[in-house]
C-alpha cells in the first residue's frame, strides 16, 4: 500500500501523469529535451518529473552516446517493474500467478485447462468492452479494431495495430507482457495460454481467426509481434 500511495503522489501531477502516458505510447526511450519540447517547458522542469517518475520505478533510466560527439544523454524508458494500483488492495496478481502454477503442476489436462481459461478470459474481456460502448450486433471491421485497440490497452499490453487494405489480415504488437513473471518460470506453457487469450479476443469480433507469432519477448525480442488472418 505505501508503494501505491507513492505512485499515486507522483501521477497526481497532471503534466506527469501525461509524461507517463507519452512515454507509454511511445514504446521507445526518451531525452529531457523530447519532453521538454512536446510538453513546452524547461528542460530542468522536464528532467524534474522524469526524476520522480524514476524514482518510483515506473521509469529507469541509463546514459548513451548519441554518436554525435559531446556530452552522453540520458535516456528514459518504461520500468520493466509491473506498476498497479488497487483500491482497497487486492493481490489479484499473486491468486493468478498462484493459479496458473497449480494448473500447468496438473500434467497436460491442467495445461489444457489454461489453455481453455485464456482463452474465456480474452473473450470475456471484449464482451465487456463492447457492452460499455453499447454497440450493435453488426460491427464495421473498423469498429472491431477500436474494440480490439482498446481492450488490449485496458489489459496492459500497450499494444499497436495496423491491418491491410483488404481488412483480411491484422498485424499488431504487444510492448508489455502481464503475465510476463510466471512466463519467465514457464515460458511455452504461459505463451501458449498468452496466445489462447489473444485468440479469445479476436474471436469473439471475427468470424474465423488464424493467429500467427512473428516475435516474442521472452525469446529476447523487444516485442510480442503477430498476424492474424481474419475474416468477417
Amino acid at each position: 500500500m505505501e508503494q501505491t500511495l507513492k505512485i499515486t503522489n507522483v501521477l497526481s501531477d497532471p503534466t506527469r501523469y501525461y509524461i507517463y502516458q507519452y512515454i507509454t505510447k511511445r514504446h521507445q526511450e526518451v531525452t529531457v529535451q523530447e519532453v521538454a519540447d512536446n510538453f513546452n517547458i524547461h528542460p530542468n522542469v522536464a528532467r524534474l518529473h522524469l526524476s520522480k517518475l524514476e524514482d518510483v520505478n515506473m521509469l529507469a533510466s541509463e546514459t548513451k552516446k548519441t554518436g554525435k560527439g559531446g556530452r552522453p544523454s540520458r535516456l528514459y524508458r518504461l520500468s520493466d517493474d509491473v506498476i498497479q494500483l488497487h483500491f482497497p488492495f487486492r493481490d489479484y496478481m499473486l491468486l493468478s500467478k498462484v493459479a496458473i502454477q497449480t494448473m500447468i503442476s496438473l500434467g497436460e489436462v491442467g495445461k489444457q485447462a489454461l489453455f481453455l481459461t485464456g482463452k474465456r478470459f480474452g473473450a470475456e474481456v471484449i464482451e465487456q468492452e463492447m457492452a460499455k460502448k453499447s454497440l450493435g450486433e453488426e460491427l464495421e471491421f473498423d469498429q472491431k479494431l477500436t474494440i480490439l485497440k482498446s481492450a488490449a490497452t485496458l489489459a496492459g499490453f500497450y499494444p499497436e495495430f495496423e491491418a491491410n487494405g483488404e481488412k483480411t489480415k491484422i498485424y499488431f504488437q504487444i510492448f508489455n507482457c502481464p503475465f510476463k513473471e510466471v512466463a519467465e518460470e514457464h515460458s511455452e506453457t504461459v505463451c501458449s495460454m498468452h496466445h489462447e487469450f489473444l485468440k479469445g479476443m479476436f474471436g469473439a469480433l471475427f468470424g474465423s481467426v488464424e493467429l500467427i507469432e512473428k516475435t516474442n519477448m521472452i525469446s529476447g525480442c523487444d516485442t510480442c509481434s503477430y498476424q492474424a488472418l481474419v475474416t468477417n
